[in-house]
């Protein structure tokens, strides 16, 4: 790697705030903000929306769309195209 072009790879924290979770990872992001982690150190911290702990995927809430039966549903109420 060419040195001076590339951002600093750091510590820090991510947090998701609607579910109260936060993790320590390396990363180029920054922030102005900072949070004091477990280990008594100060790093900065990156708010996201969306985590693995708030995520439908992740958390098991995802709703299953059910294609065939919206398309049964369509053909009952409207009726089945004609044959050409």
């Amino acid at each position: 790697m060419k040195p001076g072009i590339h951002p600093d790879y750091r510590p820090v924290v991510f947090r998701d705030r609607s579910a109260g979770f936060a993790f320590l990872t390396r990363s180029t992001a920054t922030s102005e903000k900072t949070v004091e982690w477990e280990d008594g150190a100060t790093y900065p911290v990156i708010d996201v929306e969306t985590s693995s702990a708030s995520h439908p995927f992740y958390t098991g809430t995802a709703r299953v769309l059910d294609t065939a039966g919206r398309v049964e549903r369509f053909e009952r109420r409207y009726g089945k195209r004609a044959a050409r």
